[in-house]
């Protein structure tokens, strides 16, 4: 018998997220790793790393959903096929915290191949009729999360990223992330 019959119910379904994102290939992962758990050892954060297959640099979020509405899914596929994405380079330069906030990430330098291919997402989804969160592009992957304190950005040795393409992400919690979708570069 399941727990939730005994509770003379059923489990409330598991929040779905969606949205656009970068996912680094394994070696890239492998240095990510490395470069978390370096800053780990220096400076303790106190929380938990990321596991390695969670990586990824949000591009746009879509949303929280319980569930997941298909007619999202077809616009953001839509918006997706409108792009015709080039391959370019990103470099994760350094670790820092937002303030408020209980995630360490890394980031890089301005990049403006990575800010068009976001802002020409952005503009694809609104033509494509999807709703999707606002707010301003901080590009940063995250490393670590539940930090007990903040870390003020800091260099990392270069992380050197040939971005080829992206990808259209489903996240449920505690479960690995479903690739609904991948665009590459021509």
């Amino acid at each position: 018998m399941r727990q939730a019959d005994l509770l003379g119910g059923t489990p409330p379904q598991a929040l779905q997220r969606l949205f656009f994102a970068l996912l680094p290939d394994a070696g890239l992962r492998a240095r990510i790793a490395e470069t978390a758990a370096s800053l780990e050892r220096v400076h303790g954060s106190g929380g938990r790393l990321l596991m390695a297959e969670r990586y990824h640099l949000t591009l746009q979020f879509l949303g929280d959903f319980q569930p997941l509405p298909p007619a999202l899914v077809v616009a953001a596929r839509k918006a997706g096929d409108a792009m015709q994405p080039q391959a370019f380079d990103f470099v994760l330069d350094h670790a820092g915290s937002f303030p408020g906030s209980r995630v360490w990430w890394l980031g890089g330098q301005r990049n403006e191949a990575l800010h068009g291919l976001q802002q020409g997402l952005g503009t694809a989804l609104l033509r494509a009729g999807a709703r999707m969160q606002r707010g301003s592009f901080a590009p940063h992957l995250t490393i670590a999360r539940d930090v007990r304190h903040q870390i003020e950005p800091i260099p990392v040795d270069p992380i050197h990223w040939r971005v080829g393409g992206f990808a259209l992400v489903e996240s449920r919690p505690g479960q690995p992330y479903e690739i609904l979708q991948r665009w590459q570069a021509a």
